[in-house]
């Protein structure tokens, strides 16, 4: 099964050529489960516009490392954009409205950003996702993000859509208990992950990243994750 390791036939790992046919995509198109699909290369050809976009965001929403409710410091480094920003500090995880650390409001949303988030989640099934916020993770060489659920918006019912770019990582992708089984597919620059509906909640998280230099992003991995926050 190319893309991903581990997870058997039966348990959802299953080449969705059929399932995408109609729409003519690509037999690369991995599904992880009955409502979260991998979708191999599906921001390639816009990747440099994402990567300009996130250096312009970056100038006014500088990257900064999160202190978590129990006070370490994340070791990814976090930006956003849209209307909504994530961030975590010893108060807990949540959503605002402006950078905490400029005191301005978050910079908008890019067209290259919504464009790629509307086409991949209506290519998984999830018509008129409309995302207001983005939540930008860059991965150093060694850093990872242990498994999590993505459950503070208030709309749960609107999928994620996550697109990577740089250096190549390896995705976790759990059950809908921490204690599950995580499964592990590599993950491309410009592949995008969408999840909704039953696996809207399921845990996922990143093992730590292999140092490498990558022709656009250089020595980093850089995450992008879509979500109606509000």
């Amino acid at each position: 099964m190319q893309g991903l390791v581990g997870l058997p036939y039966h348990a959802g790992a299953i080449m969705t050529a059929d399932l995408f046919a109609a729409a003519g995509a690509s037999p690369l198109h991995l599904a992880l489960g009955r409502q979260a699909v991998l979708l191999h290369g599906a921001a390639l050809v816009q990747a440099p516009a994402l990567w300009a976009a996130v250096q312009a965001i970056t100038r006014h929403a500088p990257w900064r490392h999160m202190e978590t409710p129990g006070g370490r410091a994340m070791s990814v480094a976090t930006t956003c954009c849209g209307a909504l920003g994530w961030i975590s500090d010893r108060r807990g995880y949540r959503y605002v409205d402006r950078d905490p650390m400029t005191g301005q409001p978050w910079p908008p949303m890019p067209a290259a950003f919504l464009d790629v988030a509307r086409a991949a989640a209506e290519q998984a099934g999830f018509e008129a996702f409309e995302p207001d916020a983005c939540l930008i993770n860059r991965y150093a060489p060694g850093t990872r993000l242990s498994l999590h659920q993505d459950r503070d918006e208030r709309d749960l019912a609107a999928p994620i859509v996550s697109v990577s770019l740089g250096l190549p990582a390896t995705f976790l992708w759990g059950g809908l208990a921490r204690s599950d089984k995580a499964w592990r597919a590599q993950l491309s620059h410009g592949d995008v992950v969408v999840w909704g509906g039953v696996d809207r909640l399921r845990f996922h998280g990143v093992a730590p990243v292999s140092r490498g230099v990558h022709p656009l992003t250089g020595p980093w991995r850089i995450n992008l994750t879509l979500r109606k926050a509000g």
